[in-house]
C-alpha cells in the first residue's frame, strides 16, 4: 500500500503521517503549507506542495506514485471563520473533496479515510453520542464536514471505493513538542495563551446543567487520533470492509471546562482563578462520545489521559511560543 496523506504537514496531519511511517506504512504529503509545516514531516516522507482544489496535480501524483490508498485531512475548519466566511468553506472543503475523488476514481484508487468531526452532531441532547445519533450542524464548518461525509459515501457507491468516516471529537497534546499545535483556536492552546500574556483563563459560562455549571467535552490526544487513523487504514487495507464505515473517535469520558483549566495550572504552574463570561451562542452543555464503535470495528481505544494531553501540548507550548 502507499497512502497519500492530504494536510499531512499540519498539527493532525503530521501525526498521522509520523504513526503511518513508524509503523512500515509508504507514505506521501500532499499540502499547500497554508497551516503546515514541511519540518513536522520524518524526512523519509515526500511532500508535494499544492491544493486537493487542482485535479491535474492530483491526478499526477497518484499515478506517479501508485497511490493505492488516501487519507484526507485537508481542509479549513475554524467555526468562527466558517461563521464569517461560508462560502469560502464550502468552496474549499467541499470543493476540494469533490476534486479529490474525482481523481481517485480515475485513477482506481479503491480505499479512502476521510478526516470527519463531531460538529456534524450539532448540540444533541444526550449523555452520549453514538454514530447513530441524529446530525444537524449549527455552523457552516460542521455542514461542510457533514457533507464532506455524503459525498464520500456517494463516491464509494458509484466507483467501488471502501470509504471510513472517522468524526474526530476536541483533540489536544502532542506526540513531540516540535509536533504541537501553533495555532490559537483550540481551548487548551488558548488558555497556555492567556497565561503566557499575564492574563487570567476565560470561561464562558457557568451556569449550565452539569456538576460545575461549565461545559463537559470529550478530550481525545493527538497521537491517539494518529493511532485510530493507523487503525482504519490497516482495516481498509485488509479488503474486508465493504461499502462505508463512520467512526466516533473520543475517549468516552467527559471533562467540564473548569477541570481542564485545573489541570493546566496545575501542569504550567499559574494557577490563577478563570474569569467567568457570559455563555456563547451555541456551545452544547455536553458533547461526549460513544467509543464502542471504535474498539469494535478498528480494534482502537484511547490510551493517553487529559494530563498527558496537557503537559505534551504545555511541552509544545514552551518551544514555539515561551514563556
Amino acid at each position: 500500500m502507499t497512502w497519500l496523506i492530504t494536510g499531512g504537514a499540519g498539527y493532525i496531519g503530521a501525526h498521522v503521517a509520523r504513526a503511518m511511517t513508524d509503523a512500515g506504512e509508504r507514505v506521501l504529503v500532499l499540502d499547500d503549507l497554508s497551516a503546515g509545516f514541511p519540518a513536522r514531516l520524518p524526512a523519509e516522507v515526500p511532500l508535494v506542495q499544492g491544493s486537493s482544489l487542482d485535479g491535474d496535480l492530483l491526478k499526477r501524483v497518484l499515478a506517479e506514485h501508485a497511490v493505492t490508498g488516501v487519507v484526507h485531512l485537508a481542509a479549513r475548519k475554524q467555526v468562527a471563520e466558517s461563521v464569517a466566511q461560508p462560502t469560502r468553506y464550502y468552496q474549499e472543503n467541499l470543493g476540494g473533496l469533490g476534486t479529490l475523488l474525482e481523481a481517485v476514481a480515475e485513477a482506481g484508487v479503491k480505499r479512502f479515510l476521510f478526516s470527519s468531526s463531531a460538529a456534524v452532531y450539532g448540540n444533541p441532547d444526550v449523555a452520549l453520542i453514538t454514530e447513530d445519533t441524529p446530525c444537524a450542524p449549527v455552523n457552516p464548518y460542521g455542514e461542510t464536514k457533514l457533507a464532506g461525509e455524503w459525498l464520500v459515501r456517494a463516491a464509494g457507491r458509484a466507483h467501488g471505493i471502501s470509504t471510513v468516516c472517522l468524526r474526530y471529537f476536541n483533540v489536544a497534546g502532542a506526540a513531540a513538542p516540535e509536533l504541537a499545535d501553533t495555532g490559537v483556536f483550540n481551548i487548551v492552546p488558548m488558555v497556555f495563551d492567556r497565561l503566557t500574556r499575564d492574563e487570567a483563563p476565560r470561561i464562558f459560562g457557568d451556569d449550565y446543567p452539569t456538576p460545575d455549571g461549565t461545559c463537559i467535552r470529550d478530550y481525545i490526544h493527538v497521537a491517539d487520533l494518529a493511532e485510530a487513523h493507523l487503525a482504519a487504514a490497516r482495516r481498509l487495507a485488509e479488503g474486508d470492509l465493504q461499502g462505508d464505515l463512520t467512526v466516533n473517535i473520543g475517549r468516552g469520558e467527559g471533562v467540564s471546562v473548569r477541570e481542564l483549566i485545573t489541570v493546566i495550572g496545575e501542569v504550567s504552574g499559574d494557577r490563577r482563578p478563570p474569569l467567568v463570561e457570559a455563555r456563547r451562542p451555541g456551545d452544547a452543555p455536553v458533547s461526549v462520545a460513544s467509543a464502542v464503535r471504535a474498539a469494535e470495528t478498528l480494534g482502537w481505544s484511547a490510551r493517553r489521559g487529559v494530563r498527558e494531553m496537557v503537559e505534551s501540548a504545555w511541552r509544545g507550548w514552551l518551544l514555539h511560543h515561551g514563556k
